[in-house]
């Protein structure tokens, strides 16, 4: 098993920016794909962005041109650069990982986008 460790969330005004950083407690390197999910209050959890171990990235609807993921393997980490951000991104951020052994996720960051 493998723990996840988020952080970067907080308040953004509408159109700031923020880096989620989410690391991990070992090499991520065989991790088979990595990547962010948001869960926004009432509402279902939705994948946001991830990257696999290829390096290849997909991205949801709401992410697409504004958001980044990237991966550091010598740090055992992956960020999500969000940009021109927006009410509706107000959520909480969870990074997850899946590898041979299964799925597991981090306890979350909470992205508030207000004015």
């Amino acid at each position: 098993q493998v723990q996840l460790v988020e952080s970067g969330g907080g308040l953004v005004q509408p159109g700031g920016s923020l880096r989620l950083s989410c690391a991990a407690s070992r090499s991520i390197f065989n991790m088979n794909i990595m990547g962010w999910y948001r869960q926004a209050p009432g509402k279902q959890r939705e994948p946001v962005a991830s990257i696999t171990s290829g390096g290849t990235t997909i991205y949801g609807d709401s992410a697409k041109g504004r958001f980044t993921i990237s991966r550091d393997i010598a740090k055992n980490t992956i960020s999500l650069q969000m940009n021109r951000l927006k009410p509706e991104d107000t959520a909480v951020y969870y990074c997850n990982a899946r590898d041979s052994y299964g799925l597991n996720w981090g306890q979350g960051t909470q992205v508030t986008v207000s004015s």
